[in-house]
């Protein structure tokens, strides 16, 4: 392990820097510049330090990204050898590189057989940008321009840019961005809160219809695609119940529309199955990917197609009119090479599945299957969520759980683990490299600040 990192200045000092230069993400930033954020110093393994030395349980892998962990030496040693060959160059001008070539043979080894072609991108915010462009170019080909009308999902998320975000269903980002034309949403197939009376099998079917009843009520003829996640990851890590994806498939493919999945969370190990949707046993046209693809450790993204549609934007398109200058950037290209040999070679995601996932899952229900203050809790492979509930028996939700879970994540910290809150849920999704005695402490430390939290709501 690494000799503790010396921070150059005080934590203050620092702190009165960053209040001057930067505007947060999803932050209200007069408050934090208040409060003051935590200064991140140093990573290894599962393990972040902070400016002061407290030391923290990364429950979050940063953000649902880092499948390797921190400070992994194969992973810079590749950053440094492609800087030294050709640190730069694009993709641009008739010209291309080993780096992207290579990542993109060791790439579709990893996928099912029917995808062929890849368009990288340097986040997943762009992926699902150049997926709205892709899927209007495909149809265009195909002599169906009038196919433009994208559907997504309200508390759906596919990321922060315009474009993105209107895809995405998070309302309160459509009020400060505005929406762009030819989107619409459907409810989210969430049954613990809104599944009201019905099974979660007749709930997800009832949800999956709803894509077929907007179909019908925008026209077949005008909808160009579905864009999903296979599971939410930051609108709850919310799993659809299992008769929810076969049915979107079937209106998918009965109505002539592209089934786009989100892979941006879901990909690369994470629910112990390569990709998320290979977990719900569904096959989309397309998959935009990111954060696990270079386990974070440079920004890199891309969106994946099937082979229908890259033959015909290949064989019968013309000029592809879309580029960015990093897409397919050497040095990130040789990262995610290197990530996901070490992914395949090490026999990560495998384990995730047969040793560490249920090792999770099975400590989760025995720490919290009775606790007071937990109705539900979901996931797979290394991610969960834990629903906070006032009544097991209705499953009636605190009306300021979102504050109560904003508490527990605090507790968190203070316990020395970084877990997430979202709309009363306690998410996390630690590194694919956890061993079965950090899990032990991840749950643990959950459960004290779980523990703090019930004590609050009058339920210990």
């Amino acid at each position: 392990m690494n000799l503790p990192f010396e921070p150059q200045r005080q934590t203050q000092d620092y702190q009165a820097s960053d209040a001057a230069h930067h505007i947060h993400a999803f932050v209200d930033q007069k408050a934090l510049n208040a409060e003051g954020p935590r200064v991140m110093v140093r990573g290894e393994g599962l393990y972040l330090w902070d400016s002061e030395g407290k030391r923290y349980l990364d429950g979050m892998s940063g953000l649902w990204c880092t499948q390797l962990g921190y400070g992994r030496k194969d992973l810079t040693a590749a950053a440094a050898a492609q800087m030294d060959q050709l640190a730069y160059y694009n993709m641009f001008f008739h010209t291309t590189h080993p780096a992207v070539i290579e990542l993109s043979e060791l790439l579709f080894s990893l996928l099912p057989g029917h995808y062929s072609h890849v368009i990288y991108t340097n986040s997943g915010s762009e992926a699902n940008e150049v997926l709205i462009r892709t899927v209007r170019r495909y149809w265009q080909v195909l002599g169906k321009p009038q196919k433009k009308i994208m559907i997504g999902r309200w508390n759906g998320y596919h990321g922060s840019t315009l474009a993105a975000s209107a895809l995405g269903g998070m309302k309160f980002m459509h009020e400060m961005g505005g929406l762009i034309p030819d989107v619409a949403h459907i409810d989210e197939p969430y049954w613990y809160a809104q599944g009201g009376e019905l099974t979660p099998a007749e709930f997800g079917r009832r949800c999956a219809l709803q894509l077929e009843e907007k179909i019908l009520e925008l026209g077949a003829q005008n909808v160009a695609g579905f864009i999903a996640e296979p599971f939410q990851g930051a609108g709850g890590m919310i799993f659809p119940p299992e008769s929810y994806w076969p049915e979107i498939q079937r209106i998918c493919r009965q109505y002539d529309v592209l089934l786009c999945a989100d892979e941006v969370i879901g990909g690369f190990g994470r629910t112990g199955e390569w990709f998320a949707h290979q977990h719900f046993g569904f096959e989309p046209d397309t998959l935009s990917i990111a954060k696990g693809l270079t386990s974070g450790y440079l920004p890199m993204g891309g969106l994946v197609l099937s082979k229908r549609m890259a033959e015909a934007l290949v064989e019968r398109g013309g000029v592809f009119a879309h580029g960015l200058t990093y897409s397919g950037h050497p040095v990130a290209a040789a990262v995610a090479l290197a990530n996901l040999k070490a992914l395949r070679d090490e026999g990560i995601v495998r384990q995730v599945k047969d040793d560490t996932g249920p090792y999770l899952h099975k400590l989760l229900h025995e720490v919290f299957g009775n606790h007071p203050l937990i109705g539900d809790i979901q996931g797979t492979g290394l991610l969960a969520a834990l629903q906070f509930v006032e009544d097991k028996g209705t499953r009636k939700r605190f009306a300021n759980e979102n504050d109560l879970a904003w508490q527990c994540r605090t507790f968190g910290f203070e316990e020395g683990v970084i877990i997430r809150s979202t709309l009363g849920r306690m998410i996390m999704a630690p590194a694919l490299v956890a061993s079965r005695a950090e899990l032990d402490e991840l749950v643990d430390k959950t459960r004290i600040a779980v523990d703090r939290t019930a004590r609050i709501a009058g339920k210990l």
